[in-house]
């Protein structure tokens, strides 16, 4: 076996120890109850940036004005105003890596183009295949910066078939009017409505709103 065989297994071993440590650890956070760790943006960034800081560290070992200008670089990563997005910082960072690692070592700069990429989509995928068992591998959130199709509900009394949905993101509850709002945010269009015509056939609802993006 030649030593470009045994590098590369080596990157691919340590590519794969990162990623699985990555949702290990995100994993372990939802399980004790850490919801935040359950949306997409979370999810995303747990496995890239491990192996955005592996490109940095593999493209200025052993050179120290590399190490220096990198510093430098990374230190235009900075925003006036707080950053709402995990996910919107850590792609800011990933795409100053990429230019970093370019000038330096193009395989690393592909590599990790390959892994966002992959990753962004694979989450999306996987998230896909859990709807079809009525599952969620991820939850979304409205301050995620995503755009959701919105449905509002005012009913007379608590419905089991809304509370329970995993698109629930806010309940009110009028005492005064005797009355329940529902909030709910959906990616899927088609879900939404599939889920308004089951709302349909149910009484003591007064009204329902719905904002589509």
């Amino acid at each position: 076996m030649t030593f470009l065989n045994l590098n590369v297994i080596s990157v691919v071993e340590t590519l794969t120890l990162l990623i699985s440590g990555g949702l290990l650890m995100r994993f372990s956070l939802t399980l004790t109850g850490q919801a935040w760790a359950k949306t997409y943006q979370q999810t995303v960034t747990f496995v890239v940036l491990p192996v955005i800081t592996y490109v940095i560290t593999k493209t200025i070992t052993g050179n120290i004005a590399l190490s220096l200008g990198m510093i430098g670089a990374m230190s235009i990563v900075r925003f006036r105003n707080p950053v709402k997005s995990a996910l919107e910082l850590v792609m800011y960072f990933a795409l100053i890596t990429i230019g970093i690692a370019a000038g330096v070592r193009t395989k690393y700069a592909i590599l990790l183009i390959l892994v966002i990429i992959s990753t962004i989509v694979g989450v999306k995928l996987i998230q896909k295949i859990y709807k079809r068992f009525n599952k969620s591998f991820y939850t979304t959130s409205f301050n995620e910066g995503v755009d959701l199709n919105i449905i509002e509900i005012q009913t007379i009394e608590k419905i089991d078939i809304i509370e329970k949905n995993e698109n629930l993101k806010n309940i009110i509850n009028l005492t005064d009017k005797n009355e329940f709002v529902y909030r709910l945010g959906f990616e899927n269009k088609k879900e939404l409505q599939e889920f308004k015509e089951k709302l349909e056939k149910l009484k003591n609802i007064n009204k329902i709103d719905i904002n589509y993006v």
